[in-house]
């Protein structure tokens, strides 16, 4: 019963997330959500039945039993066939198993039928971006909402993609909103645009060669900075390395490291969870992204997720 609440406990904030359409503040901080009165209100209207087959596949896809997850949910939905947040959680597990048609499909359903919610924009964008799908090709599908093109538009921010964020913007009816974040990433642009130009070729004596605009260049760096725990550097230059090299997961591993260090655990998890995905084949650093993960579901006290990464530390490496 005791082991049963506690999982309850970890799980109600993200029914909060999943039913409340979110504002992210731009420098990072959070909104306090009273998260447990909140996502009772919402479960209270669903039978005993839905309610243990979604916590059940919350807990699934926590401990990355992602297939039982997708079982548990789709229970869900033949109780409640227009659950959006039992769609969003279905396109959140297909994007864990890497099935994004599918992860699409669900994530287009919840965004159709709620296009004001940020969380529900964000795992969209996410599915678009996994399968190297252009937002053009999909734009004519959404719905001509200023605030879903707000959140589309800062979805593409974080993700890095500036062109598709200022396209989305010049589409989208002025507000400070849009003002400030169009002046956030025309600066972000022109500092690329410097950073590319200063920084590509360096002259030493009678030859011209490639030097701080290359990736080797910044990885050793960045283990430099690693070696010597110099985090202001480490924060700065992986930062602005992922701007040019967004598939290199040395770059978020940095970048988590640095966050933690910086007392940021939840934006370090970010960081660390979205640059797995780019982990192919290296023990050792995926080693270090799951100390660090680790490390940051304890400091929010989220011991379960800590141990599950604890244990897939492979020793020897």
């Amino acid at each position: 019963m005791q082991k049963n609440w506690i999982w309850k406990t970890q799980m109600l904030a993200i029914v909060v997330l999943a039913v409340t359409s979110i504002s992210f503040a731009q420098e990072g901080g959070e909104e306090e959500i009273d998260a447990q009165k909140s996502a009772e209100l919402f479960l209270e209207n669903y039978s005993d039945d839905f309610q243990e087959h979604f916590f059940e596949a919350l807990k699934q896809k926590e401990i990355e039993n992602y297939d039982k997850a997708i079982n548990l949910l789709l229970e869900c939905k033949k109780i409640d066939p227009a659950n959006l947040v039992v769609d969003h959680e279905l396109a959140r597990v297909y994007l864990k198993e890497k099935q994004y048609p599918l992860a699409e499909d669900y994530a287009f359903a919840a965004l159709s039928d709620d296009p004001e919610n940020l969380w529900f924009a964000n795992t969209y964008v996410e599915t678009l971006r996994q399968q190297g799908k252009s937002f053009a090709i999909v734009k004519d599908k959404l719905p001509e909402i200023t605030q879903l093109n707000e959140n589309l538009a800062l979805a593409y921010f974080k993700k890095r993609d500036f062109d598709t964020a200022l396209a989305i913007l010049k589409e989208t009816t002025t507000s400070e909103f849009t003002k400030a974040l169009s002046l956030q990433i025309n600066d972000a642009l022109e500092e690329k645009k410097q950073h590319t130009v200063s920084s590509g070729f360096i002259s030493t004596g009678n030859t011209t060669s490639k030097d701080t605009g290359s990736y080797e260049h910044y990885k050793f760096q960045i283990e430099m900075f690693l070696r010597t725990d110099n985090i202001l550097m480490l924060d700065q230059k992986s930062e602005e390395a992922l701007e040019m090299f967004p598939a290199q997961p040395l770059l978020y591993y940095a970048q988590g490291y640095a966050l933690n260090r910086k007392s940021k655990p939840r934006d370090a998890i970010e960081m660390l969870e979205t640059g797995l995905d780019y982990l192919v084949g290296d023990i050792s650093l995926a080693n270090k992204f799951y100390q660090e993960l680790a490390n940051a579901y304890n400091s929010i006290n989220n011991s379960v997720k800590a141990n599950m990464y604890l244990r897939k530390i492979k020793p020897g490496f």
